[in-house]
């Protein structure tokens, strides 16, 4: 399978060979699988103080007496204890002993990964993400986009080869979220627009634009690749980048 090189202008200077992993048959079940595991092993264990709601001198009066069996406190009649009473037990708490962790194969989290590279080379599956771009896909530069330091230049290399529209639509796409996590740190919500992965260091230079993330090689996931389980992200390497990759 072969892509276009771009330099930095936008021009097309050759045709590369893409690495045998982005010819893999595309698994949406095992990509799904693969990311789920990864966001399950950030998810943090919380559950009640074991003796909260219980901690109480009450205890039942048994039979005879004309009242429900209910634990009632020493000093007076009000009940305790139970889950219908003030102060008392909740029901069904969460406990920390439940098990977040999703496990997956070995062998089923590398396919994953070499199906979610596949994907990022399908134009059909890269539009039905709703990305915006003009051009082949995968994009490729040549090495020296990793050594942009300017943000300005990093937005003109990207508007050359076509796909800058998609971080204007993501750009557009934030806004506050619904809900009592306005009041939690996640105050908005935004589109996930280009990933940008580089051979040796991440580029600094596009940290900032909208929805974009930008990850080296070794840091690549099937996560970044198909975020929210769903494969088909617009992706821009470098050849250094698409090289380590088939050394893999």
């Amino acid at each position: 399978m072969k892509v276009q090189l771009f330099s930095l202008d936008g021009s097309q200077t050759r045709d590369i060979d893409l690495p045998a992993a982005f010819s893999e048959e595309i698994r949406p079940d095992l990509i799904r699988k693969a990311v789920i595991a990864l966001q399950s092993t950030r998810r943090q264990p919380h559950g009640t103080y074991p003796y909260a709601g219980i901690n109480s001198s009450a205890v039942g009066w048994g039979s005879g007496r004309g009242s429900s069996h209910v634990p009632r406190i020493k000093t007076g009649s009000r009940a305790a204890k139970v889950p219908q009473a003030k102060g008392g037990r909740e029901a069904h708490p969460p406990v920390v002993d439940k098990v977040l962790i999703r496990r997956i194969n070995k062998k089923e989290k590398q396919k994953a990964f070499r199906s979610a590279l596949a994907a990022s080379a399908s134009e059909e599956l890269v539009k039905a993400r709703g990305h915006i771009f003009s051009g082949p896909v995968p994009v490729v530069f040549e090495d020296g986009f990793e050594d942009l330091g300017r943000t300005s230049d990093v937005i003109d290399a990207l508007a050359a080869a076509g796909v800058y529209a998609d971080i204007e639509r993501s750009k557009q796409s934030r806004k506050v979220r619904a809900g009592r996590g306005k009041m939690r740190g996640r105050r908005y919500k935004q589109r996930k627009s280009l990933l940008i992965v580089t051979a040796d260091k991440p580029l600094k230079a596009a940290r900032n634009l909208a929805g974009v993330d930008v990850v080296t090689f070794d840091q690549l996931n099937t996560e970044f690749l198909a975020p929210g389980t769903l494969p088909g992200r617009l992706t821009v390497y470098t050849e250094s980048a698409i090289q380590k990759l088939g050394g893999q």
